[in-house]
């Protein structure tokens, strides 16, 4: 039995095919899908259903997920236009097209993701996110629950239903964003001897994790394919072993959908109206609708 991890997909259904063609999942493999399945490529639905058909496959939402719900379902009128720069056009074109019922049913489906998963191995504990930990609070709780990882002893005395309750009570915006105060130093839950749970996420492409940790050269970056790559951080300490692994191979890293100030102009309709939406009308329900205007705050990748 194996188990694989993969993040990031952003609509590239056909190299994420590939890609799993590569490594023929059995029955008695499990797959980890770390969100992000969604916006940008050209096919997030077909990531989506090509993800939902596998066995043993596990996903956790993304920060892609969670901008696509609420843009869909909240309120705020930002929250549209922060999907839309973020490459939503993609996955709204393809929503429109779909029947109602089955929209709906993926829409539940994406609103109940979890955003970690704990994984155990016979050498370790892997904890799965999508972006990354807050470190400082992860310490912090093992320490109420009476495990020290000062001093190079790590987290080796934590269980794992107590890893998932230090998951529990992070905050889901350092889940599905965090970057700088994660990448940027060891997490401590690593012991002297490499022993512990190590940290598996996303959401930063490998090839621009310079911008927030030092690494060396283009380490993201194979340089005979000139393609992304796996990239594991740490191990001065620890016994040579990393605790933290990128696996965003940098699908979104050519994307012109970075967040960015957009100059006030015409009004636009945000439609995201399903084939047989019961909505009254020739024209159909508005779910999301917003006036471009300068953005403040809005989060790109």
């Amino acid at each position: 039995m194996a188990i694989y991890v993969t993040s990031d997909a952003h609509g590239h259904v056909r190299a994420l095919d590939e890609a799993l063609s590569k490594i023929s999942l059995t029955s008695d493999d499990t797959l980890y899908v770390l969100g992000d399945m969604i916006d940008r490529g050209p096919d997030p639905v077909g990531v989506i259903k090509l993800v939902r058909s596998l066995p043993n496959a596990h996903v956790l939402k993304g920060n892609h997920e969670q901008i696509m719900l609420d843009a869909i379902i909240g309120q705020d009128p930002l929250d549209a236009e922060t999907w839309d720069i973020n490459g939503g056009w993609t996955t709204r074109e393809q929503l429109n097209d779909m029947e109602f019922e089955a929209y709906e049913e993926l829409v539940r489906w994406m609103a109940a993701l979890p955003l970690y998963a704990v994984v155990e191995t016979d050498e370790r504990p892997y904890l799965l996110v999508h972006a990354g930990i807050e470190t400082e609070a992860a310490r912090a709780f093992l320490l109420e629950h009476d495990v020290d990882c000062a001093d190079g002893a790590g987290a080796v005395g934590a269980d794992r239903e107590l890893l998932k309750q230090m998951l529990a009570v992070q905050s889901s915006d350092d889940l599905l964003w965090i970057r700088h105060g994660y990448w940027d130093a060891p997490t401590g839950l690593l012991s002297a001897e490499g022993k512990g749970p190590v940290v598996v996420s996303g959401h930063t492409p490998t090839v621009s994790l310079g911008r927030y940790c030092e690494v060396g050269g283009l380490a993201g970056l194979d340089e005979g394919s000139g393609r992304g790559q796996i990239v594991r951080l740490g191990g001065e300490d620890t016994a040579g072993v990393p605790d933290r692994i990128d696996i965003d191979c940098a699908a979104a890293t050519n994307s012109s959908a970075r967040a960015r100030r957009h100059r006030p102009r015409r009004r636009h309709r945000l439609r995201v109206r399903p084939r047989g939406h019961p909505a009254p009308g020739r024209r159909g329900r508005v779910l999301c609708e917003y006036q471009p205007g300068r953005i403040i705050g809005a989060r790109g990748s």
